[in-house]
């Protein structure tokens, strides 16, 4: 029976291993595939400071004039859907024949389509206004993505106007589930629209947001991460690069230069009770809305629009993971329990120049307790650059505790509360007694007097009772913050190449710190 049974598992155990192997390799020979596809398509390695970043998924968009796009990468959302969430007036469609296209939506390959190669290495996206319906354009990727670089090279309508919101963004592939946004996560790598509405960038910038569960549409600090360009450049007269360096906790936004993010937002951005949704797998998105909440009014707005250019998409992986940082041994922290002075403590991360930004949390070990990082990064308050322009960055760490308040232990000394009530009745007998002496005569009243005495001495027998001689004093009160001992403080640190689940088990680096509460 033993060896019947060692034998099966053994088996199944070789039957897993198989599988798995097959699937090792199945996934390695994807990821080659991928590879060498952007490779036939002269794309290599790119290169952030001493990060290299190998492309996976590349859409160079070289196929001649009218070439249809490819439908096994890119999906077409259709119709008005009731205005996207957002007021949008234009019908959304996909190439000519597509399944589910709106009768207006044209149905042959021409320049008047709202999407086409044009012979030039670029996707066209328009809006054209069909007897009074704008069709546009809103399209995906059939495939996911989790971690990486995404980066589009983009040449943008002029948006100085009203009328037009074209952007380049992603949505967690859980939607494709049943999970609701907010909640399935949205990362607006590009998004622009007329500065006459909401502040917008118009030519002359960029607006990133990103939108979690609580955020809805306002999103995480919505419309204070612009990127504006240097005079004499603008979105609208030449392509420019947008893009996200997305990793474990972390979102990178940049324009142009990969290695100066105008916006990062990590996990400590959003409030308590919010889900941060980025640690999962997204798809991409490109679209040119019309009108709507951000596009404004179409009052004037010419037929076909000035296009949407599309040079290229592409995902790429970092080739190894990067340098961890070192996080030296950062001073003990000695504080007393509900202190807000004394309860912190700074050190400096060691990175390796050339790798990036890396995002740091903390946790402890201390009982109704908390801790926060804070560093004196420009961009963030919760990174640390590898690369700063001055002195090497800082990180400090603050620990908030729960102070314990004091309450007389005779409330918490349970003979205590029961002589209470029994020096209170004596109390009450003692002045009825009094009272009634008053009024009887006088041989009554001695005897009276002579049973309030004896109460007087019971009481005083019983309240006394337990404080001296052989029995203990009362115990303290339990403490009802933070307890006093010895705890510890723990930071964590991710780098841009963490493509993990973003728990604290799988922090690139972390260390301890001693904390004490007296």
């Amino acid at each position: 029976m033993n060896t019947f049974m060692n034998y099966r598992f053994f088996f199944r155990s070789s039957f897993l291993l198989a599988i798995l192997v097959l699937y090792l390799a199945g996934a390695g020979q994807a990821s080659a595939q991928a590879s060498a596809q952007c490779t036939n398509q002269g794309v290599g390695n790119s290169t952030t400071g001493n990060v290299t970043w190998t492309p996976q998924f590349c859409q160079e968009f070289n196929g001649a004039a009218l070439t249809a796009i490819d439908t096994n990468v890119w999906k077409f959302d259709l119709g008005n859907n009731n205005g996207w969430g957002n007021n949008e007036v234009e019908v959304y469609c996909g190439p000519p024949s597509y399944t589910g296209n709106d009768p207006k939506c044209p149905n042959s390959l021409s320049t008047s389509n709202n999407a086409y190669i044009d012979g030039s290495s670029h996707l066209v996206i328009q809006a054209v206004n069909n007897g009074g319906t704008w069709l546009s354009t809103r399209m995906e990727t059939q495939g996911t993505f989790t971690y990486g670089r995404l980066e589009a090279s983009i040449q943008l309508p002029d948006t100085t106007n009203q009328g037009l919101w074209p952007a380049f963004w992603s949505l967690g592939s859980n939607i494709r589930t049943g999970v609701s946004w907010p909640t399935c996560g949205e990362d607006d790598f590009m998004e622009v629209w007329s500065p006459t509405i909401f502040n917008g960038a118009g030519p002359g910038g960029n607006i990133s947001t990103i939108h979690t569960q609580n955020t809805d549409g306002a999103g995480v600090l919505t419309n204070k991460h612009t990127f504006t360009f240097p005079a004499g450049m603008a979105n609208n007269t030449a392509l420019h690069k947008y893009g996200v360096i997305w990793s474990a906790n972390m979102v990178q936004h940049y324009v142009d230069d990969p290695t100066h993010p105008f916006y990062i937002a990590t996990i400590s951005d959003i409030g308590g009770g919010d889900l941060w949704p980025f640690n999962a797998s997204n798809f991409i998105l490109l679209n040119l809305a019309v009108g709507g909440t951000l596009g404004g009014s179409t009052t004037g707005l010419a037929s076909p629009t000035q296009p949407y250019l599309v040079d290229y998409v592409r995902q790429y992986q970092a080739s190894a993971a990067v340098m961890k940082p070192t996080l030296g041994n950062p001073a003990s922290i000695t504080v007393k329990a509900g202190a807000t002075t004394g309860n912190s403590t700074t050190f400096t991360p060691g990175l390796t120049s050339g790798t990036g930004f890396v995002y740091l949390s903390c946790s402890t070990t201390a009982p109704k307790a908390s801790c926060t990082v804070a560093t004196n990064d420009p961009v963030s308050p919760f990174v640390v650059n590898s690369s700063p322009a001055g002195a090497a960055e800082t990180a400090t760490v603050t620990v908030t505790t729960t102070a314990n308040s004091l309450v007389p232990p005779s409330l918490f000394d349970p003979r205590r509360l029961l002589r209470f009530p029994v020096v209170i009745i004596a109390a009450v007998l003692l002045i009825v007694v009094a009272t009634l002496a008053l009024r009887l005569r006088r041989r009554v009243s001695s005897l009276v007097f002579a049973t309030a005495g004896l109460l007087i001495l019971a009481g005083m027998t019983i309240a006394s009772c337990g404080g001296s001689g052989s029995m203990s004093p009362p115990p303290p009160p339990p403490p009802n913050g933070t307890t006093p001992g010895s705890y510890t403080v723990t930071v964590y640190a991710f780098t841009e190449s963490n493509v993990s689940d973003g728990t604290n088990g799988h922090a690139d680096a972390n260390v301890p710190i001693t904390l004490t509460v007296n």
